[in-house]
Order: structure tokens, then sequence, then C-alpha cells
């Protein structure tokens, strides 16, 4: 599975009027949920939300890997977001966050649920990664460069 296989361009985008982690994530599940006539964005955040109570999923260096197993749909779903200024997310390193990758996938698929985060983790460890998508001024471009490392490789 790649990057193109769970993400849409319609699903990256730069979120300008971000200044929390509620609202990134009410974001991010608006964006989820967008075309996806089998989800609410109530139903995704509180989805997200209810995983952020076990523990945060900033992962240090700006980013954050919300994700949620959600009832009801069949293929995992992404999106991502780049935030104009990090925000507390409670990361693993105490960094605002400024890049949010968010995964939704089928109550079911625990394995590919892991599999799919421990490669997000990897991708989004590499300095070049986020040089690049920090250097990206459209939505467009962030998607090219997604696309471009690969996020999801099997």
């Amino acid at each position: 599975m790649n990057i193109a296989d769970i993400i849409a361009p319609g699903r990256v985008q730069f979120a300008a009027d971000v200044q929390s982690k509620k609202r990134a994530l009410e974001q991010l599940a608006d964006i989820l949920a967008e075309g996806t006539p089998y989800l609410t964005a109530a139903d995704v955040f509180n989805g997200l939300i209810a995983r952020e109570k076990l523990g945060s999923t900033g992962v240090g260096d700006g980013v954050a890997l919300p994700h949620a197993r959600l009832k009801g749909i069949d293929d995992c779903i992404g999106a991502f977001i780049r935030l104009p200024q990090g925000v507390d997310f409670e990361a693993t390193d105490e960094q605002p966050v400024d890049l949010i990758f968010g995964l939704l996938v089928p109550e079911a698929a625990t394995d590919e649920h892991l599999k799919l985060l421990r490669r997000l983790a990897e991708i989004f460890s590499e300095a070049e990664t986020l040089v690049d998508l920090r250097d990206t001024d459209d939505d467009q471009g962030l998607y090219r460069t997604l696309l471009d490392h690969d996020i999801i490789t099997t």
C-alpha cells in the first residue's frame, strides 16, 4: 500500500486558522469525513479524541499521527494538514506540532493499522521529509511531497 491508496489531493491542506490541538483535530476530522457519506465529522472527531485520551499521538519533531479505528469503513483513509505555527500536542519531546497526518482504519484492521502507523512514524522521523513538507507552500505541493516520499510502502 502506498500513500496514493489512502489519501486524495483534497485531503492534504494548509490549515491556517488552527491554534490548538482540539481545533487541529476538528479540522482533520472535517477533512477525513468530507466526501465520505457514511462518516460524519463528529464521529471522526470523537474517534480521534478517544484515541488521544489514551496518550498523545504527538511523536516528536513537530509531527503528530492522530488515528482511530471506526465502524462502518472498509478502507483506510488518510489526511494531512500543515499548520502555519505549531500547537501544543503534548508530544513526547514537548515540541509544538505543525505537521499532522490523520489515519482512519476499519475497526477490524488491527494489524494493518499498526503496520501503517509504524511506517508513517518511520517516514516522518526522516529529516528530509520534514524539511520538504515545511518548505512547501501550497496544498498541491504538499500532496506531491507526500507522494514523492512514498509515505507508506509495503
